[in-house]
């Protein structure tokens, strides 16, 4: 038996606006681009991919089966600039075949930070996803996919039974991410594991004319994931919403493939589709996993030099959650939201300066001009929001 699991990461920063030391104005977010980006990349993904999802569901009757991962502040703005997205995935919950998971409201890298912060943005964004869509999280996604054995434990502290991670070569070593694993010391938490090289071949090299495989038909896919049959039990695809309609446009034919290869994948009787939670309930757990170092999903290093690579990343990261207790014990909601809101990991992506292999997926969605720009503008939103704070 081999199913695929199906899940789809949704978010949009709160973008700042260009703020410099002469500007005093407490509203750092830009709401008309980050409107306009939202607006444009509804139309594109979010609504024509639920739709068709929504259908498919109903089509083969609950068979096909996906999971989401939507940031808290990925609803927030939802709520303001395009509630019948929505609407939309409320239809969606409502079909049974789809699992949201638990991850960090803010979309933040908290966890690398403090401790305390995590765990509260995990709370308000289960209570989110209870609230919005009937279903506390049971499995959880990090930001960014970051993932160690000491992020297992506290997870698994938290109350989930199972996280997804990257299928890192280097921590895998021969073994196949197709099987389900365990954190050393935790045999009741299982991890799921990202089959990098199939769900790029749809995130990223689709409508690559170049990719020796291209044209990638939904009958080539399928026969791939029926391949995995006696070599693993769930072949977990994991990649960014905005694969559907925003990274691969509609006009490469993104869409047809994902109306299709659900009857592809279930013609095979050894072939169906699971959530991330019915995963975990179907097959056994194969091995231990040992994870000593943090791993993401991000570029060929897997690592977290996209977010902490360099000088400006990492002064800007210690400056922010330097200002935790000042910002808690200040009892200001509007300050405590702001700094929240500043913790989203896309502010410190833009900081990044590794272009060559990777220079194209940093540019993506990126307002800035250069990674220095965007350092420092969110440096003097920083020094705004500590002489608030005094």
């Amino acid at each position: 038996m081999a199913s695929v699991c199906f899940y789809f990461q949704v978010h949009q920063p709160y973008r700042l606006r260009r703020y410099t030391i002469f500007d005093s104005d407490p509203d750092y977010f830009d709401a008309y681009h980050n409107r306009q980006i939202l607006r444009k990349v509804a139309e594109k993904c979010y609504l024509p991919a639920n739709k068709l999802i929504l259908d498919l569901i109903r089509r083969h009757e609950g068979r096909f089966k996906v999971a989401y991962s939507c940031t808290g502040v990925l609803i927030e703005q939802l709520r303001e600039y395009a509630p019948e997205v929505m609407s939309t995935f409320y239809a969606l919950a409502d079909t049974g075949s789809v699992e949201f998971l638990g991850e960090t409201y803010y979309h933040s890298l908290a966890f690398l930070q403090c401790r305390e912060e995590f765990a509260e943005q995990v709370k308000l964004h289960s209570d989110l996803m209870e609230r919005e869509f009937g279903q506390r999280p049971q499995v959880f996604r990090n930001t960014e996919l970051i993932y160690n054995n000491d992020l297992a434990t506290f997870v698994s502290d938290l109350g989930f039974r199972g996280i997804v991670a990257e299928g890192a070569d280097n921590v895998l070593g021969y073994r196949s991410p197709n099987f389900l694993y365990h954190p050393p010391s935790r045999p009741d938490t299982t991890l799921l594991l990202k089959n990098y090289r199939l769900s790029d071949d749809i995130a990223f090299r689709f409508s690559e004319r170049s990719w020796s495989e291209w044209p990638l038909t939904v009958e080539k896919f399928a026969d791939w994931v029926h391949q995995v049959n006696g070599q693993g039990y769930s072949v977990n695809l994991f990649m960014d919403y905005e694969t559907f309609g925003e990274h691969q446009w509609s006009d490469t034919g993104i869409f047809p493939f994902l109306e299709h290869l659900p009857e592809r994948i279930l013609s095979h009787p050894d072939d169906d589709f699971k959530t991330p939670s019915e995963v975990i309930q179907a097959y056994p757990v194969s091995d231990e996993l040992d994870v000593p170092y943090m791993i993401s999903w991000a570029d060929t290093e897997r690592d977290l030099s996209a977010w902490m690579g360099n000088a400006m990343q990492s002064n800007a990261l210690f400056e922010l959650y330097k200002l935790a207790e000042s910002v808690k014990s200040s009892q200001d909601p509007q300050i405590l939201q702001d700094w929240r809101r500043l913790q989203t990991s896309d502010h410190f992506y833009y900081m990044c300066t590794k272009y060559f292999a990777d220079g194209d997926v940093h540019k993506y969605f990126n307002p800035y001009e250069s990674p220095y720009d965007s350092y420092i503008n969110f440096m003097n939103v920083l020094d705004n929001l500590r002489s608030r704070l005094r």
